[in-house]
């Protein structure tokens, strides 16, 4: 039997990706960045750093602290704001052959949508990422993400606002990701991505003071893939739109655990720091893999972790579209 190349390619909400793997809003920049150490069409879509409206600061340093299995950060979404944006970093993204996902954070559905009008009238942007999900401002974020009719609120405004795919940034720091998952879908979400950091906290046991400016942060890294994947799952169970699966992708294997767990597209960020050129050992080994496996399209794994009847959960909450 011969073998065809196999097919890495995905298709998220109407974005046709060469691989499934996106980058984590935050991990990469605006593109400049990691486009040092490698070129952005080595991934499947691009997602930039999530921009304000107005300027912001971001949060007191220090932002970042090491720690097992990952690290805490506490940025604070630091951003010049849109307009700088819109001169500075989108045209230098257009310059490439890859989708183009920006990411948006604000305080307000209000502003949520002003930043979905402003970048509707800008050319080469592939979605828009709705990030309600931040563990580290004062103001929104994640408790934005944490309130099921707030959600469904803001992603409403800003389908309205613009005519691009959205995809909502889902927050694991919920009793239950699935009702927000099903607020946001009944409300236009095209799809949604998870999981955003998980809330956390370091203490310098000498001086007694916390690792972090803000006192707490969202760890990312290998420590929170496990939490990933359960994410992913329960919520793949319960929605029908796709899902960008993320939380410390380090390996092929993986990507592959976050498909079969339900995801689309897979998200990675952290292990970039240490590794950029880790995208193409794990495009590389996928490929190997599927060979190996006789799978022909990443399509065939979507879903297809085998769990016994009588260990599967069912989704409690169902929310009513209409």
């Amino acid at each position: 039997m011969v073998i065809m190349e196999p097919d890495l390619g995905v298709n998220l909400c109407g974005i046709d990706m060469a691989n499934p793997l996106v980058t984590c809003s935050g991990t990469s920049g605006n593109g400049k960045e990691i486009s040092r150490f490698l070129d952005l069409e080595a991934f499947g879509a691009f997602t930039a750093k999530s921009v304000t409206l107005d300027t912001r600061p971001g949060n007191p340093t220090p932002r970042i602290a090491e720690c097992t299995g990952g690290i805490l950060n506490a940025i604070g979404i630091q951003s010049k704001g849109i307009d700088y944006f819109i001169k500075k970093y989108l045209p230098y993204l257009r310059k490439y052959n890859v989708p183009a996902i920006i990411s948006i954070s604000a305080t307000s559905a209000e502003d949520y949508a002003k930043l979905a009008e402003i970048l509707d009238r800008e050319e080469g942007i592939s979605a828009l990422e709705v990030n309600i999900s931040c563990p580290n401002l004062k103001a929104g974020g994640s408790s934005f993400g944490a309130d099921p009719e707030i959600s469904g609120h803001i992603i409403k405004s800003v389908k309205d606002s613009t005519g691009v795919p959205v995809i909502a940034k889902l927050t694991p720091n919920v009793t239950d990701i699935t009702i927000i998952a099903q607020s946001v879908e009944a409300s236009g979400a095209d799809a949604v991505s998870l999981i955003n950091t998980v809330a956390g906290m370091a203490i310098d046991i000498h001086t007694r003071y916390p690792k972090l400016g803000n006192v707490t942060g969202g760890l990312s890294g290998p420590a929170i893939k496990p939490i990933a994947i359960k994410k992913v799952w329960d919520t793949y169970r319960c929605i029908s739109i796709p899902i960008i699966g993320m939380g410390g992708v380090a390996t092929w294997q993986d990507v592959v655990e976050f498909i079969l767990a339900g995801a689309t597209a897979v998200g990675i960020g952290t292990s970039l720091f240490p590794n950029p050129l880790v995208v193409f050992e794990i495009i590389e080994n996928l490929k190997r893999f599927m060979k190996d496996n006789e799978i022909e399209r990443l399509d065939d794994l979507r879903g297809q972790v085998v769990v016994p009847e009588t260990m599967a959960q069912t989704c409690a909450v169902t929310v009513d579209p209409s």
